[in-house]
C-alpha cells in the first residue's frame, strides 16, 4: 500500500495564494519560507517538501498566475472576427487582473527578474503568443514586424488601463471603468490595425 501525501495540491495552492498576496502588498523581500508557512498555517518544512526552495516558491507563484492567465485567454476561443477576438481578448485580459490582482501584481512586478531575466522572452510565452496571433490574423498578410509592434502596443495599451484601474487612479463605478477600458481600447485598437 502505497504511503499516504502529506502535503497535497490544496496545500500547494494556499502557499501560492498567501504568497502572491505577501508579495503584491509588501514585495519580493518580504517573502521567506517561515512567513509564507505561518500565514497558510502550516510548517517551513511543508514548504520545501512542496515547492524546493524560497526562489521556487516565487516562481511558482508567477507560473501560476501565467497558468491562469492563459486559461482566461483560452476561454475566448476564435471566431471568423478577428477584431472580435481581439476586444474579447482585452476584456479575458482585464477580467483575470481583476479576479487575481495578486498574481497579476507578481507576474508583471516582481522586484527580481524571472530565473531567464531575458525581457525577449515575454514575447514567446504562450500568452503573449495568443494575441500575436490575433492581430496577425486581423493584419492579414502585414509583414512579421507590423505584426509585432500592434501586438505590442495592444499589449501595452490593455496593461496600461488595467494598470491604472488596479492602482485606483480610473473614475467611476464598475460599469464606468469597463465603458471606459471599451472606448479606450476601441479607439486606440481602431489606430494600431488600421493600414
Amino acid at each position: 500500500m502505497a504511503r499516504p501525501r502529506l502535503h497535497d495540491d490544496a496545500l500547494r495552492n494556499r502557499l501560492l495564494e498567501v504568497t502572491s498576496r505577501m508579495i503584491s502588498a509588501d514585495g519580493e523581500a518580504a517573502v521567506t519560507v517561515r512567513k509564507v508557512a505561518a500565514a497558510a498555517g502550516t510548517s517551513a518544512s511543508a514548504v520545501y517538501a512542496l515547492l524546493g526552495s524560497r526562489e521556487a516558491l516565487v516562481e511558482a507563484v508567477s507560473e501560476e498566475g501565467f497558468r491562469r492567465f492563459a486559461e482566461h485567454l483560452a476561454a475566448v476561443g476564435q471566431s471568423d472576427d478577428p477584431a472580435a477576438d481581439l476586444r474579447a481578448l482585452g476584456v479575458a485580459y482585464r477580467t483575470f487582473a481583476l479576479a487575481d490582482p495578486h498574481f497579476y501584481r507578481v507576474m508583471f512586478y516582481r522586484g527580481v527578474s524571472p530565473a531567464d531575466g531575458d525581457p525577449a522572452s515575454a514575447v514567446e510565452r504562450p500568452t503573449f503568443r495568443v494575441l500575436h496571433d490575433a492581430v496577425a490574423r486581423a493584419l492579414d498578410d502585414a509583414p512579421a514586424e507590423r505584426v509585432l509592434g500592434a501586438a505590442l502596443g495592444l499589449w501595452g495599451l490593455v496593461h496600461g488601463l488595467v494598470s491604472l484601474e488596479l492602482a485606483g487612479l480610473l473614475p467611476g463605478d464598475e460599469d464606468a471603468r469597463a465603458t471606459a477600458f471599451a472606448q479606450a481600447g476601441g479607439t486606440v485598437a481602431a489606430a494600431l490595425l488600421s493600414r
